[in-house]
């Protein structure tokens, strides 16, 4: 089967290519900033609501101006992807899945999204628009197939990275009969019905200390000098250590997770909601459930393999799940409790997993499902 993915990689810019790729992500970053305030303000003051293409109109009117000659200088195709970009993020936000789009920054990440008419790839070599040398990518693995679009980006320690987005046929893995339930936590990440207990790194509790000195430091300095700038960059590395970090944790656990088990039944959780709790809410971002589901979900997609997800008020943790008593309260720093009604004595995360694991597997064999992709069902559970 055939998927598009996307492959990321590193790469080190010459001193001519990193002052091309400043002037476009100074460019892009106008653009996107200018086009922005030119929505928000039409619709606010003039009540009239700007799409894509009065956006786009304006824009080859903006780079006439005599006073900006510098947009000219620099492809023209990620300043119009990056019109697209804006439009999606109002669509989101219209759709009640993101926020209001907010104005781009110099110090944040900077990225610019290259269609194929504007760069050249030939065996192997990548060549931007505008550039005459191929860039230096420093190849971790390999993909089969010409690239869709191709993804410059800088993140905030200065490190540059480029993604292309190709089409290819996805290894095929065995299929099996093993179904597993996972109960997401903090002491452990994952715990899962057949006994597995991942652990749980706490990359971010690991460096909090040496953040802190780094922090400190950086509030110390004076703004828009080159040492608050250097202190900058040393924060934004040790940020970028703890994400690099994390991610290769999740993404180790979630692809062994897929390639064990034919289906996956996990537990809903409003993270955002979660978050409000202050002092848990440091704990369970360092945990990354979210990034967790959605690797689990694509993966799946990918493989042939279903991911089932039971409603959120099923009470999985204060269930017993050999006899199905339901505790009143649970506090959280009860991690084994011995069930009043059959005297079982049941570990909390894994009794929550066997709970998932029984609901899952009794929805998908009565064929309740509500859910219209196969790889992923939502499963509705009351009581």
């Amino acid at each position: 089967m055939k998927q598009l993915r996307g492959f990321k990689y590193r790469f080190y810019p010459t001193s001519a290519q990193r002052l091309d790729l400043a002037q476009m992500f100074g460019c892009i970053r106008y653009v996107y900033n200018w086009a922005l305030s030119l929505r928000t303000n039409s619709y606010y003051q003039d009540n009239v609501p700007l799409s894509y293409t009065d956006t786009s109109n304006a824009l080859t009117k903006l780079k006439k101006d005599p006073e900006k000659p510098w947009l000219k200088a620099v492809s023209s195709v990620p300043l119009q992807q990056e019109l697209r970009h804006l439009n999606t993020a109002f669509k989101n936000f219209y759709a009640g899945r993101s926020k209001y789009p907010r104005f781009k920054k110099k110090s944040n990440r900077q990225s610019a999204h290259y269609a194929p008419n504007a760069f050249k790839w030939n065996d192997g070599k990548l060549t931007l628009a505008k550039m005459s040398q191929p860039l230096k990518i420093r190849w971790s693995r390999y993909f089969t197939g010409e690239p869709k679009s191709v993804t410059i980006s800088k993140d905030p320690s200065n490190r540059y990275f480029v993604s292309f987005l190709v089409e290819e046929e996805l290894d095929t893995w065995s299929q099996g009969s093993d179904q597993i339930g996972i109960d997401l936590g903090i002491k452990d990440v994952v715990v899962t019905s057949n006994g597995f207990a991942s652990g749980n790194p706490k990359h971010y509790q690991k460096y909090q200390t040496r953040l802190k000195t780094l922090q400190r430091r950086l509030a110390k300095k004076k703004k828009g000098s080159n040492n608050r700038y250097k202190a900058r960059l040393k924060v934004a590395k040790l940020h970028a250590k703890i994400a690099d970090c994390r991610k290769d944790f999740l993404h180790k656990l979630s692809t062994k997770l897929v390639s064990e088990n034919q289906a996956i039944y996990t537990e809903t959780l409003a993270v955002k909601n979660m978050m409000a709790n202050h002092k848990l809410a440091k704990a369970i971002s360092d945990c990354g459930w979210s990034e967790f589901l959605r690797q689990l979900e694509y993966k799946a997609k990918w493989h042939d393999r279903k991911i089932g997800a039971i409603d959120r008020w099923f009470s999985s943790s204060k269930r017993c799940n050999p006899c199905g008593h339901i505790l009143d309260k649970l506090p959280l720093e009860i991690r084994e409790w011995t069930c009043p009604s059959c005297n079982s004595l049941n570990l909390r995360d894994k009794n929550a997993a066997l709970n998932i694991l029984a609901v899952g597997q009794t929805v998908f064999a009565c064929g309740l499902s509500s859910g219209g992709d196969e790889s992923k069902t939502h499963l509705a559970i009351l009581g």
